[in-house]
């Protein structure tokens, strides 16, 4: 029996599980970091729109009681 081609694709074998194993590895630690900031965008979207909305309600109710003093109501 010829032992080149067990040796050969032993290797390929070990070499391609290896890469596979650290194209994963790679990836999925891409998708974490990628995630914590996305998350960290949301966050800073988020408490935008809350700042946004609760200045927005501040105005609202300076410009109603402002009307109603001048109304004498």
């Amino acid at each position: 029996m010829d032992w080149i081609p067990i040796v050969f694709v032993t290797f390929k074998v070990l070499v391609l599980g290896t890469g596979m194993f650290f194209a994963i590895k790679w990836h999925y630690d891409q998708g974490k970091k990628e995630k914590e900031k996305e998350t960290r965008a949301v966050l800073l979207a988020g408490g935008k729109v809350a700042a946004v909305f609760v200045l927005s309600l501040l105005g609202l109710g300076l410009f109603t009681f402002g009307l109603i003093r001048m109304l004498g109501l």
